[in-house]
């Protein structure tokens, strides 16, 4: 992947993997349209890469995403219903395009996570976080909802928690985030990078092929009916059994050696 220059975001290709950073510093990285616009971009360039391997989306300065961005707000605020759909449907399709993409997502959580910028990291697959971080789903203080995030929110949080938090709007700590399931990891800030990189090592020495397939099992099977998902589960196991991967990988663990996926070196 050639890296790209963008003017809201920063994607970097490094290693088989792309660090995707959210670059607004001087507004916390609040985001615009300009900026669902240029992520679409990324991860759409992601997907089609097959050299690309894993993402890792993080924020630039002190905070990881103060959601929309205010003077983006002040444009929305005279706009037609029509218009604030399209600007809706926009983002909603950012969300899905992240949880859906068929590549693992890590989300790095350097700082403070406002509004929209919980469901950058609830698409993501694995959300490690900084002890400095601070959430909070405030769109009920200014009048709105949590509307197109909230189906991302709600699957790392479950209901219950999202009762509370979407009504009351509070913010909270890392440590809480963690205990409600928002974030998966916690650590020191200056140990932030170092545990991503080493869950990111983790996603490399898997199947690509499978770790797809873990994705799309993961979106349909909850959906599913038992009767459903027998037949469907049992085609796909069959199915990754003879594929070239799924001989490589079995052939690897028999013969007690790295698979090739996990032996390549960039």
């Amino acid at each position: 992947m050639e890296k790209k220059e963008y003017k809201t975001i920063v994607l970097e290709p490094k290693n088989k993997v792309a660090w995707l950073t959210l670059n607004r510093p001087e507004v916390h990285n609040a985001f615009n349209a300009a900026m669902i616009s240029e992520l679409e971009d990324a991860f759409q360039k992601v997907k089609e890469d097959s050299s690309i391997r894993a993402v890792v989306m993080t924020g630039r300065g002190k905070s990881f995403c103060a959601g929309a961005d205010l003077n983006w707000m002040r444009e929305i605020i005279r706009y037609s219903f029509d218009q604030n759909l399209q600007e809706s449907l926009q983002l909603a399709e950012l969300l899905h395009r992240i949880y859906s993409l068929p590549k693992p997502t890590v989300a790095m959580v350097n700082g403070t996570a406002i509004g929209g910028g919980n469901g950058f990291l609830s698409a993501c697959d694995i959300t490690v976080a900084s002890k400095k971080a601070k959430v909070g789903l405030s769109e009920v203080k200014i009048g709105l909802i949590p509307a197109a995030i909230s189906p991302y929110v709600i699957r790392k949080i479950g209901e219950s928690h999202a009762r509370e938090y979407f009504l009351t709007g509070k913010r909270v700590t890392a440590e809480e985030a963690y205990r409600i399931g928002l974030f998966n990891e916690v650590v020191p800030q200056e140990k932030l990078q170092e545990k991503v990189e080493e869950i990111v090592g983790m996603l490399l020495t898997s199947g690509p092929e499978a770790m797809a397939q873990c994705k799309e099992l993961l979106f349909k099977v909850p959906s599913m009916s038992l009767e459903e998902a027998k037949s469907y589960t049992a085609r796909m196991i069959a199915h990754l059994r003879v594929s070239d991967e799924g001989q490589e990988g079995m052939a690897a663990f028999l013969e007690k050696r790295k698979p090739r996926w996990s032996q390549d070196k960039e």
